[in-house]
């Protein structure tokens, strides 16, 4: 059942990996899926750190997604789609980081 909860984290973790292999970032791949790995140790911190690690995850996702909307305004490209899509991205990812708040999160990670 832990699985099913941790599942949207890590499929933001998997998209966040995707995305810095799309932008030939292979230094920074390393980051999320070190982050999956730990997922399996229940201690606090890792919670913690994978909160942290959303958080600014969707902070990347929302500068990604600002960027891209003013490159192709520049080029008079259509760019309401492509922002839509990242803005969900980024609160997907955002949200994810909410369900080390879950009963049964809580105590696997014991966060009190």
């Amino acid at each position: 059942m832990n699985f099913l909860r941790l599942l949207p984290v890590i499929l933001s973790l998997l998209l966040l990996g995707a995305h810095f292999s799309r932008h030939n970032l292979g230094f920074l791949i390393v980051l999320p899926l070190v982050m999956l790995g730990l997922l399996f140790l229940r201690q606090p911190w890792v919670a913690r750190l994978a909160q942290w690690m959303l958080a600014l995850a969707s902070l990347e996702w929302l500068r990604t997604a600002v960027v891209l909307a003013l490159q192709r305004q520049r080029l008079e490209m259509p760019w309401a789609r492509s922002a839509l899509i990242l803005g969900a991205v980024c609160l997907f990812t955002l949200a994810s980081a909410l369900v080390f708040r879950s009963d049964g999160l809580r105590a696997r990670y014991r966060l009190d």
